[in-house]
C-alpha cells in the first residue's frame, strides 16, 4: 500500500468493492464522485436553490467539491487550493496592470501542471490529481481573461467576450465554490463564472424540464458505459500489443482496431455525459429556447451524440467530441493570437497548447498531428470529388443505386477503421507502445497520406488548367483548418469551454 493510498478515507473498504466489481479503486471513486452530482442536485434543489443569502449557495458548492476532491485525491487536494489561491491574489495585486497578470497566472498554472505530470506520469492514463488540475488549469486561465476583459471599454470587446467578461473581481469564497463546483471539477466541462454567477442568482430556475433532460443524460451515460465496458472486455488495450494480433488477417486487424477505439471513446464520452446529466439536473446549464420555444438544456455539452455516431469522417469527430474543451481553446488560445495576422501560426500553437496541456507523453503529440493531417486530407478528398469527379461523372455516379451502396459502405468504414489508427497514439501514450501497435497494421495510416498526397499534387501539377479552381482553394485550406475549432461548432453550441 503506497504513502496515496494509506491517506484516502475508507481506503479498504474501496478496495475490497473495487476489486468485487473488478475495476481499479481509483477507477471506481471517479465514477462514484460524478454520480454523487446527482443527490448533491436533488438536495440541492430541495433544500438550498431558494435561500436568499448566496453565501450559503457558495459555501454549499465549495464544501461539496473540496470533500469530494479530497475523497478522490486525499491530501493532494492541495494542490487544487494552492492553484485557486494564487489565481485570487494575483487577481487583488495585479489585475490592473493586464499583460503582467495574464502572463503570470498563464505561466504559474501550465508550469505546475507540467510539473505534475513529470512527477506523476506512467505509461497508462493516470487517474490522479493532475487529472482535475488540468480542468481547473483551463478554469484559472480563462477566468483571467474574463477578469481582465471587465477593464476594457464594452466596443472593445468581442461577442464571446461580452458574455464572459467581469466587472469585478469576486469574493474567495465564490471563487473556490466555482472552481469546485460539484459534477465540474473533476473531468470539466469548462464554463466561465457568469454562468455559474447567474445560475446561484436564479436566473435558470423559472425554466423548467431540466429534471428530465438531465435522466436522459443519465441514461444515455450509463448506456455508452455498459457498452464501453462489455466492448473492452473482448477487445483490451493488451490485446493489440501481442503477436496474435500482428497474426490476424490485415482486414480483421485494421476492423478490430476501429471497433476497439469506439468503445475506448465511450469511456470518456461516459464520463462526460453522467456528468453533464447531473449539472442539467440541478440546473446550471440552460442555454435559451430552441426552435420550438422549448428551454433548452445544452449548454455544458461536452459531445455530440448525433454527429459523433453517424459522421463518416475524422472531422465530425472532432466537431462531436470534447466540443467544450475545443471550445475554450477556440476563445481564449486561438482568437487571443488574433494580433499575430496568421491564422494558420495561431491555428498551430492552438494545437500545441492542447497537446502540451495533455502532458509529456509523445503519443498526444502524434494524435494532434494526425488531426491536423487527416482534417486536412479530407477537405482535399473533399473538394477533389465535388469539382472534378461529380462533374465528370456526377450524371451517371448520383443514378446509380450500386455506387450509392459502395459509397456508403466505403465511408463508414473509413470510419470505422481510420478512427482506429487516429486514436491509438492516445490511448497507449508511449513511443514504445502505439508504434508497436502501428507496426502491426503495416502502418496504413501514413500509407494512405502519402499516396493521397501524391496522387493529388501530381494531379495538380501535370493537370493545371483542369485543376486551377482546386489549386487556388488549397490555398485556403489552412485557413478553413485554423477556424475548425470555433467556427464549425458554432451553429450548434454557443457554449463557453
Amino acid at each position: 500500500m503506497t504513502e496515496f493510498e494509506e491517506d484516502l478515507p475508507h481506503n479498504g473498504l474501496m478496495d475490497v468493492i473495487a476489486s468485487g466489481v473488478g475495476v481499479p479503486v481509483e477507477a471506481l471513486r471517479l465514477l462514484l464522485t460524478i454520480l454523487a452530482g446527482y443527490p448533491v442536485a436533488a438536495f440541492y434543489q430541495k433544500f438550498l436553490a431558494v435561500i436568499a443569502d448566496k453565501t450559503v449557495h457558495h459555501m454549499f458548492f465549495a464544501g461539496c467539491g473540496a470533500g469530494l476532491c479530497y475523497f478522490n485525491y486525499g491530501r493532494d487536494t492541495y494542490h487544487s487550493l494552492i492553484a485557486i489561491l494564487t489565481t485570487y491574489f494575483l487577481v487583488l495585486l495585479l489585475r490592473k496592470k493586464t499583460q503582467i497578470f495574464l502572463a503570470i497566472n498563464f505561466i504559474f498554472h501550465m508550469s505546475y501542471l507540467l510539473l505534475g505530470y513529470f512527477y506523476t506520469s506512467s505509461n497508462d492514463y493516470d487517474i490522479l490529481w493532475t487529472m482535475p488540475h488540468c480542468i481547473l488549469v483551463l478554469r484559472m486561465i480563462g477566468y483571467g481573461f474574463d477578469i481582465t476583459d471587465g477593464l476594457k471599454e464594452e466596443s472593445e470587446l468581442s461577442k464571446d467576450q461580452k458574455e464572459t467578461a467581469l466587472k469585478e473581481p469576486p469574493s474567495l469564497l465564490e471563487l473556490l465554490a466555482f472552481s469546485y463546483f460539484p459534477s465540474g471539477f473533476l473531468v470539466g466541462p469548462q464554463f466561465p463564472f457568469r454562468r455559474y454567477k447567474a445560475f446561484v442568482d436564479g436566473q435558470f430556475r423559472q425554466h423548467e424540464g431540466n429534471v428530465e433532460a438531465g435522466v436522459r443524460r443519465f441514461g444515455a451515460g450509463a448506456f455508452y458505459l455498459i457498452v464501453c465496458q462489455v466492448g473492452l472486455r473482448y477487445l483490451p488495450d493488451s490485446y493489440f500489443l501481442t503477436p496474435e494480433f500482428a497474426q490476424v488477417s490485415f482486414v480483421k486487424r485494421i476492423y478490430f482496431l476501429g471497433f476497439w477505439a469506439k468503445f475506448s471513446l465511450y469511456k470518456y464520452i461516459s464520463c462526460w455525459l453522467l456528468t453533464e446529466g447531473a449539472l442539467i439536473c440541478i440546473g446550471l446549464t440552460y442555454k435559451g429556447e430552441d426552435k420550438n420555444g422549448q428551454p433548452d438544456w445544452s449548454g455544458c455539452s461536452n459531445v455530440k451524440l448525433k454527429l459523433l455516431e453517424t459522421g463518416n469522417t475524422m472531422e465530425h469527430y472532432v466537431q462531436s467530441f470534447n466540443v467544450n474543451t475545443n471550445q475554450w481553446v477556440g476563445q481564449y488560445i486561438y482568437k487571443r493570437l488574433k494580433f499575430l495576422n496568421n491564422r494558420t501560426i495561431s491555428y498551430g500553437a492552438a494545437l500545441g497548447f492542447l497537446a502540451i496541456w495533455h502532458g509529456y507523453h509523445s503519443g498526444y503529440y502524434m494524435t494532434f498531428l494526425m488531426e491536423y493531417m487527416v482534417v486536412s486530407t479530407e477537405k482535399q478528398i473533399t473538394r477533389f470529388y465535388t469539382k472534378v469527379v461529380l462533374p465528370q461523372w456526377g450524371h451517371i455516379l448520383n443514378n446509380s443505386d450500386i455506387y450509392k451502396l459502395l459509397y456508403f459502405i466505403t465511408l463508414k468504414s473509413y470510419n470505422v477503421v481510420y478512427m482506429g489508427w487516429c486514436l491509438t497514439a492516445f490511448v497507449f501514450l508511449k513511443y514504445e507502445r502505439w508504434i508497436v501497435v502501428y507496426g502491426a497494421v503495416n502502418y496504413y495510416g501514413f500509407t494512405f497520406l502519402v499516396l493521397w498526397a501524391a496522387f493529388y499534387h501530381t494531379y495538380n501539377h501535370f493537370f493545371r488548367s483542369s485543376s486551377r479552381k482546386l489549386a487556388g482553394e488549397d490555398q485556403k485550406l489552412q485557413d478553413n483548418n485554423t477556424d475548425k475549432l470555433v467556427e464549425e461548432k458554432k451553429p450548434e453550441d454557443k457554449k463557453s469551454e
